[in-house]
């Protein structure tokens, strides 16, 4: 299991929880190592341009929400690379910070309350 199944077990279960997630793909949203704060977020209130934490397909990812229909939601990298639609149940979690900065348009979409975990 990778660092970020753990994540989403962990963030499914109702915590929050803090990474340091690898990889490029992200940049400049999110670099190589930065820590991130994920909360258990309502896949409902998910909106086009949200870092989520997310299972497309099997696989794991900390991406960006880059369409939306109905139930079901695209994810893609932040250098245009889709990959894939999966649906509202299997997104476990928001980013709700990258190196201490609060996101942007996160109000209204965490559920409950939770102190971060390491």
């Amino acid at each position: 299991m990778g660092a970020l199944d753990a994540a989403a077990a962990r963030v499914a279960g109702g915590a929050t929880v803090r990474i340091r997630p690898v990889g490029s793909s992200m940049v400049p949203l999110i670099r190589s190592r930065e820590l991130v704060t994920i909360a258990p977020v309502d896949p409902e209130k998910v909106e086009i341009g949200d870092i989520v934490l997310v299972r497309v397909s099997g696989t794991t990812y900390l991406h960006l929400v880059t369409a939306i229909a109905g139930e079901r939601v695209q994810i893609g990298n932040n250098r245009g690379r889709i990959n894939g639609w999966t649906s509202r149940a299997r997104v476990f979690g928001l980013c709700t910070e990258i190196e201490g900065v609060p996101g942007k348009n996160i109000d209204g979409k965490v559920l409950g309350p939770s102190p971060p975990a390491g």
